[in-house]
Order: structure tokens, then C-alpha cells, then sequence
């Protein structure tokens, strides 16, 4: 203690260390420093360093510390002068500045003076690492490529690129064995590429190629977990229909996987159950099913277990099967979330966001896609499970409504009474008297069922009540295609064709996919003569349904219309690619090709509509006319014998099938066709002059008999022709006094019809209804009667034949069917379901 040294107070214990240089309390008062602070070009005279001293005096270190020391205070500070110029303050000298520049230098900040920069050292690609890193990034790149070109369906070039991939693989493998990195080899990158390869191999359904990959994969133990794709390799035995093998490799992958995966062993249990019911091994599809519902539930499975059940006719295991469906959680939020709030603005605008985002689009497929399995379900095991149809219905909609889907249970009602009418049920006012029931429900629903009641209506052509019920719907859903589409049905045959459009653009305007809508939008234009919007509207809807017969069929008739024939033959042949037995769009390209004058052609059509509808009258009529056009009057016999089958109160059948007997020279058997047609129609005057003719030719004792009542029954037409002559003379007469009386004017006088010419056999011919000839109306007989006009006369001798031009007019038997709206039913009602065969009644699909 007696050498220790205790600092008193007034002791200065840092005496000796306090630089000047580091002083700053008096640099206001130093004149260097603040010329320095003022100009950036001030000088400060040099500082002699001062080694600190310690409190015992001032002596020099004697270590080397000290010495190196000293050798740095020798040298000048930052504001030394240096020779004659002024260092800066600053201890790194600014880019390109300096505050000393000699004579005659130029300022250059970026030291563009010196030249461009040296070119970078290239790499050297020959090295062997350098070769394995290039073939590695060019197999990954074309395994990107094949992944690529499969996702846009090119199949065939994801597999080209596959393949590459494969042999770039194999030939880095070799670089590396060659380099001595064989222990180097990325399995993953093998790997990778081998499931490519296969999987390309499966998508191009090269399915040897593919098993031989996955089996290469799987046999390979240096590849951990590889032994699952054998799902895959089952998969593609399914798809050759090999189910037993299918089942083997299922297995096999099932014991592959651990339980700790159970989402994968669900699945190929689920695949499992698929092979059981495809082999028709119910009961072992059951069991796989009844675990997948015990273990992880979903609709997929439970609507499988309700077929298999089905299948087997145990209806109390249907029933729990149901109940479980309906009871399995779908893990969805509600959809109350997405509705926005009026308070908070930032919320609404996330909602806004996520309203249809990726996951609500798959939440809402999900949804759907559960919906309809129960609802499939419901109507499969109605009749199965209860004694009737309707009790059946009834115990589903109580299930159905004491569970998350209560919605359903009123699409169930709906669907009840569609199913009535399916059956044909129309009487029966169970189907009406469901949908009314409905009228007092919420407003979707009842406008669901009020549309299909105006549907209904409409198809039992109850034009007033299907109006009413669409106004209905309409009043409770404004935007409900189907609903705007009945209404403008009901305009349509209100002949209102201009508001019947409106409604059906309206509908369009809220749903751009009914078609039905847009159909009737065509035809209605097609009414009001404005060809060229309705060919819009049907090349639009061409657009949307490609293979609609009924579509096609429209445009030609349009094209028609619009006289370009070679348009319309072009569009009913795309109708005939699509329909190949249809007899009328047949019947319709023999018309158009006769109207072009190629009679082969037509000949041709003729014929196979024949052939597929051997009643159609028109088409018999126009064969026979071809034959005897083209003197071969023994195969018009067959078309005319067809027409008396089908028409046998017509005379003019017979007399034809006669006449083409006396043309070929066959007098006995027209002589036995004519007597045949004489006792069936004795007063037939053109059958009795062939009798004459006959029998004074033939030399027969008849002749006498058949002319006397040839005279009887010629003055009996002469005393009818003049008592029709003068009741039309009379009420001529009539109406011209009438006209004088009341104009006081003199009218011109009505002519007189002339008696018909008796030079044509056929315009002797009497019809059913009374008429004779052809009088350019509109009627079935009369468009008959004129196609005949060339056909021979009975003044004409037996073996002359005159050909003349045939008028090969046709009416359209599609036309009013065509041309009739379709209707807008909420759920899809077919046509045919309510006896109607046509093809221009079917309902399109919504």
C-alpha cells in the first residue's frame, strides 16, 4: 500500500493525452480552420505532431509500436501542403476531381479519355464441367417444353419434346461416367424425366410404350416412393378394360403408401370400387364404399354407394346410403360473406375481390356438383324404395329438407311434376297442381315453377294461360330468360311478331347462351321478312350448337328464300352429314337440284327419301312422273301401285297405274286395270273412254255397253256443268245489280268460267273434294294434279309418249314444324316426351 498512488481532486488524470488537433471547443475562434469551412481552396499552416506525454515527463516509446509511430507523424496531415498545392480536407478524393489541375488538362468525370472498357474474359465451354452444367439446362428446358405444349393440348409435340428430354438425359448420364462424376448423376432429374415420358406416352394412348416407362420406374430401387405409380399403371389398364389387372395394380399400390397419406389411399380405394362395379361385383364395390364414407366421406363415393345399393335392390341400405350423402360436410363457407356491406368501404372492396376468385369458383363447382348427385339420386331411387313414384319423392324431400341442401326440396317438388309430364301424364292434374303450389313461395322458386307451367301450357297450345303464367314469372324474376322466352311465344302466335322480338333481345341481353331465344328471334324475323337479320341470328346460334340439324336446316331455307340454291344445297348437305336418314331434308335437295335442272342429281335424292319413307305421296309422284319422262313406264307401275295403297279413294293413282300398262303395250292387263277401275268409280268418265278405246281396238264384244254408258255419263257432266253455269251467271248477275244499286254505276261484267278441257287425262280426274285441273291454289290435291300435267293424255295414241317439262314442285313438310318457336321451360322438357316426332319441335338444350 505504501506504493500506491491515490489521485487527489485536484489531480489531472488525462494530462499529457489532449491532442490540439482534436480540441473542437475553440474552432470558432480558429481562423485556419474556419478559412478552410468558408472556401474549399483555404490554406492551414502544417501542424508538428506532438507525442503525448505521460505524467512522469516526456520520453519516446521504446517499443516498435513507438517507432512506427513516429515514422507516421513524419508524415503531413490532410492539410499539409504538398508541392505547392493544397490537398482537400476530405480524406477520398472525389471521381475525376482534383482541386489542382495542371495546364492544358481537360475535365473528365467519367474517363471517357481512356477508352473502352476491356472486353469480359470468355467463358471456356470446353471444360467438362462446363459441358454437364449446358446438356442439364437444356434437358430441364425441354421438359418445361412438353409440359408446356401438353397443357395447350399438343400432344403429340409434348411428347416429341419428351423424347428429347429422354435422349439428352441419357447422354448427360454418359458425360458424367466419362468425367468421373458418375456419383454425381441427379436421380431427381431421371426421374422427372422418365415420368414425363410416360405420362406423355398415356395422354397419346401409346399405352405399351407407357406401361414399359412406369415399369422401368418402378423396378428401378434407387427411385423412393416409386412404387405408387402404380395407380398409374392400373389407370391404364382400366382404360384397356383389363379389370383384373386394373385390381392388381390398385392394390399393389395401396400397399405401397402409408397410412399417414390417407387423402391418396381414399382415392384408390375409390378406384377400387370403380373396377368392383364395372366387373359387376357389387358387394365388393360396397365394401370399398363403405369405408371410403366411414373413413373420409365424399359425394363422389356416397352417390356410387346409392348405385351400387341400387344395383342389388336392398331398399333400406338405399335409404342410409341417401342419409349419408346428404350428410356429408362440404367444408364451404357460407355465402353470406361475399354479400357486401353498406358500412365499411374497404371491406366491400375485398369482398368484391374474392367474389369470384379462383377458390369461390371451385367452392360453387363443388356445391353444384353435390347438388346434382342428390338430386340424381332422389329421382333414381323414388320408385325403388316406396310402392310408388310420388311416395318415394315425398320420403326424399323429408330427408332432403331436414338437412344442409333445403333449398332442393323445392327442386324436387318441381321435378315431380316434370316427371308427370314425361310420363305423358296430362290429364292427370297432379303436375299442375305442384307447380301452383308454388305460387306462394319465395321468388326464385315461383318463377321456376310459373315458367314451366307457361312451358306446359304452351305445348298444350293453351296460348292464354301460358301468357298469363309467363307475365307471372316475368312479374317475380325480371331477368329470367326462360321466363322473357315464353312471353315472347306467347306475342309470336299473337301474331305480334314486332313485341315478340323484344322480349326475345331482352333475354338474350340477360342470359347471351339461350338458345332458345335466340332461335325463335330468327324465325320471328324470318315471319316479318327480314331475311338477312335472321340469317344472323341463325349463323350465331351455328356458332354455339354446331351440330344442330335444326339450325342448318333453317339457314338453307333461308338461302332459299333469299333465291341462292346453291347455298341452301351446301347447308342441307351439312343437315344430311349430320342426319343421314332424314326423308325430307332428302326430298328437299331432289327438289332443289331439279329446280337447278340436274334430274340425275335430284333422281338421287328422290330416291333415298324414298327408300327411308316410302309414303311420302309427293316424292312417290315425282319418281313415277321421272319414269315415264324417261320411257320407262314399267318402273312408274311400282310408284303408282304405292300411291293407290295410299290413297285409294283417288282415281287418278289407278288410272295412271292403267295408263302406264297401255303405254308399255300391255293392253290385257290395262284392259283389266280399267275394267277394276270401273267398278269401283262407275261414273268415272275418263276410265269408260279407255274402255271404248280398249274394246274397239281389241275387237271386244264390250264396246257397245261401255259406250252407252259413256253417252249417259257425258250428258249427265254436261247437264252438271250447266247448272253450275248458270248458278255462277246467276249470282253474278246478282252482285253486278247489286254493285249498279248501290253505286249507281255501271260495273263491268264478270266472264264466264269455261268448261274444263277434256284433251288431258288427268284434268278429268275428280278429287275427293270436288275439285278438277289444276287452279294454281295452294291445296295438297292441286299441287298433285299439276306435277302431272305432262304426263299422257287420252286423246294421245298407245305408244307415242311426249315428254314434257315436270313440274317437280315440292312444299316443305318441315315448314310448320320448323318454323314453330321453342319454348323456355326453366328445367328441360322435351318434346318428344309429349308424342310430338318432328324434328323442329325438340326443345334446345339449356
Amino acid at each position: 500500500m505504501e506504493n500506491v498512488h491515490l489521485a487527489g481532486e485536484d489531480d489531472d488524470l488525462y494530462s499529457g493525452y489532449n491532442n490540439p488537433t482534436l480540441d473542437a471547443e475553440d474552432l470558432e475562434n480558429d481562423v485556419g480552420f474556419q478559412q478552410v469551412v468558408q472556401t474549399s481552396h483555404g490554406r492551414r499552416p502544417p501542424m508538428t505532431a506532438k507525442f503525448p506525454g505521460t505524467t512522469t515527463g516526456a520520453r519516446p516509446l521504446a517499443t516498435s509500436f513507438g517507432s512506427r509511430m513516429a515514422t507516421s507523424m513524419a508524415r503531413p496531415m490532410t492539410g499539409a501542403v504538398q508541392d505547392g498545392a493544397a490537398r482537400p480536407m476530405t480524406a477520398v478524393t472525389a471521381a475525376g476531381y482534383s482541386s489542382f489541375m495542371t495546364r492544358g488538362s481537360n475535365f473528365d468525370p467519367l474517363g471517357q479519355s481512356r477508352g473502352p472498357a476491356p472486353p469480359l474474359e470468355a467463358k471456356n465451354e470446353d471444360t467438362p464441367d462446363e459441358k454437364i452444367k449446358i446438356l442439364e439446362k437444356k434437358v430441364i428446358d425441354l421438359l418445361e417444353e412438353s409440359a408446356m405444349a401438353h397443357s395447350k393440348g399438343a400432344s403429340q409435340l409434348a411428347l416429341e419434346k419428351a423424347k428429347e428430354a429422354g435422349r439428352k438425359e441419357r447422354a448427360l448420364a454418359r458425360q458424367r461416367e466419362q468425367s468421373g462424376n458418375a456419383e454425381q448423376i441427379c436421380l431427381d432429374l431421371t426421374y422427372s424425366v422418365l415420368l414425363n415420358l410416360a405420362n406423355q406416352y398415356e395422354n397419346n394412348e401409346m399405352y405399351p410404350e407407357a406401361l414399359n416407362t412406369y415399369q422401368a420406374i418402378v423396378n428401378n430401387k434407387m427411385f423412393s416412393n416409386a412404387g405408387r405409380l402404380k395407380v398409374n399403371m392400373g389407370n391404364i389398364y382400366f382404360k384397356q378394360k383389363n379389370y383384373p389387372k386394373a385390381l392388381k395394380f390398385y392394390r399393389m399400390a395401396l400397399d405401397q403408401i402409408s397410412n399417414a397419406h390417407k387423402e391418396i389411399r381414399m382415392k384408390i380405394m375409390q378406384n377400387i370400387g370403380v373396377v368392383f362395379v364395372q366387373m359387376g361385383q357389387y358387394s365388393d364395390a360396397i365394401t370399398s364404399y363403405e369405408h371410403i364414407m366411414s373413413e373420409s366421406p365424399n359425394v363422389h363415393a356416397g352417390f356410387n354407394l346409392i348405385l351400387c345399393y341400387y344395383a342389388i335392390g336392398d331398399k333400406e341400405m338405399i335409404k342410409k346410403a341417401l342419409q349419408k350423402l346428404i350428410s356429408v360436410p362440404l367444408q364451404i363457407d357460407d355465402e353470406d360473406k361475399y354479400i357486401p356491406s353498406n358500412d365499411d368501404t374497404s371491406t366491400n372492396m375485398v369482398t368484391e375481390a374474392i367474389k369470384n376468385d379462383k377458390l369461390h369458383q371451385m367452392e360453387r363447382d363443388l356445391k353444384i356438383q353435390a347438388e346434382k348427385y342428390i338430386m340424381s339420386a332422389a329421382k333414381l331411387i323414388a320408385p325403388a324404395i316406396e310402392t310408388s313414384f310420388a311416395t318415394g319423392l315425398d320420403w326424399c324431400v323429408d330427408m332432403v329438407k331436414s338437412s344442409q341442401y333445403v333449398e332442393l326440396a323445392n327442386d324436387l317438388e318441381i321435378n315431380k311434376a316434370i316427371t308427370y309430364l314425361k310420363e305423358k301424364d296430362f290429364n292427370q292434374v297432379s303436375a299442375k297442381e305442384i307447380l301452383k303450389t308454388f305460387e306462394k313461395k319465395d321468388s326464385r322458386v315461383k318463377s321456376a315453377a310459373a315458367t314451366d307451367l307457361s312451358a306446359l301450357y304452351f305445348l298444350e297450345k293453351d296460348y292464354d294461360l301460358a301468357d298469363r303464367y309467363a307475365n307471372l314469372a316475368m312479374s317475380d324474376d325480371r331477368y329470367n330468360p326462360a321466363a322473357l322466352t315464353n312471353k315472347g311465344n306467347a306475342m309470336f302466335f299473337k301474331n305480334d311478331h314486332e313485341k315478340a322480338a323484344e322480349f326475345y333481345k331482352e333475354a338474350l341481353r340477360n342470359d347471351s347462351c339461350c338458345t332458345e331465344a335466340l332461335y325463335n328471334l330468327g324465325l320471328t324475323y324470318k315471319r316479318l321478312n327480314r331475311l338477312k337479320e335472321a340469317l344472323d341470328c341463325f349463323l350465331k346460334l351455328h356458332a354455339i350448337l354446331r351440330n344442330s340439324p335444326q339450325v342448318m336446316y333453317q339457314l338453307a331455307n333461308l338461302y332459299e328464300l333469299g333465291e341462292d340454291p346453291q347455298q341452301a344445297i351446301d347447308w342441307l348437305m351439312k343437315v344430311i352429314s349430320v342426319t343421314p336418314t332424314d326423308p325430307h331434308v332428302l326430298a328437299k335437295l331432289g327438289e332443289l337440284h331439279d329446280s337447278e335442272g340436274d334430274k340425275s342429281q335430284a333422281f338421287q335424292y328422290y330416291y333415298e327419301s324414298y327408300r327411308y319413307f316410302p309414303s311420302n305421296i309427293d316424292v312417290i309422284e315425282w319418281l313415277g312422273a321421272y319414269y315415264i319422262e324417261t320411257q320407262f313406264c314399267e318402273k312408274a307401275i311400282q310408284y303408282f301401285e304405292r300411291a293407290t295403297l295410299i290413297q285409294p279413294s283417288q282415281v287418278k293413282w289407278q288410272l295412271m297405274v292403267a295408263s302406264c300398262y297401255r303405254r308399255s303395250g300391255n293392253y290385257q292387263k290395262a284392259l283389266e286395270t280399267y275394267k277394276d277401275i270401273h267398278r269401283k268409280f262407275p261414273e268415272n268418265v275418263e276410265c269408260l273412254r279407255f274402255l271404248v278405246r280398249l274394246c274397239t281396238d281389241m275387237g271386244l264384244k264390250e264396246v257397245q255397253e261401255y259406250a252407252t254408258k259413256l253417252k249417259r255419263m257425258e250428258k249427265k257432266k254436261e247437264i252438271r256443268e250447266q247448272r253450275v253455269k248458270s248458278g255462277r251467271e246467276g249470282s253474278a248477275r246478282g252482285r253486278r245489280e247489286g254493285r249498279e244499286s248501290s253505286a249507281g254505276s255501271a260495273a263491268s261484267s264478270t266472264p264466264l268460267l269455261t268448261s274444263p278441257k277434256k284433251s288431258n287425262m288427268l284434268d278429268e280426274v275428280k278429287t275427293d273434294s270436288g275439285h278438277s285441273g289444276h287452279s294454281g291454289g295452294s291445296t295438297k290435291g292441286e299441287r298433285l294434279s299439276a306435277r302431272m300435267r305432262s304426263l299422257p293424255g287420252s286423246n294421245e295414241p298407245y305408244e307415242a309418249s311426249s315428254p314434257k317439262e315436270l313440274d317437280a314442285s315440292y312444299v316443305d313438310p318441315l315448314g310448320p314444324q320448323m318454323d314453330r318457336p321453342k319454348t323456355g321451360a326453366k328445367r328441360r322438357v322435351d318434346d318428344d316426351d309429349f308424342g310430338d316426332e318432328e324434328l323442329g319441335d325438340d326443345l334446345l338444350p339449356e
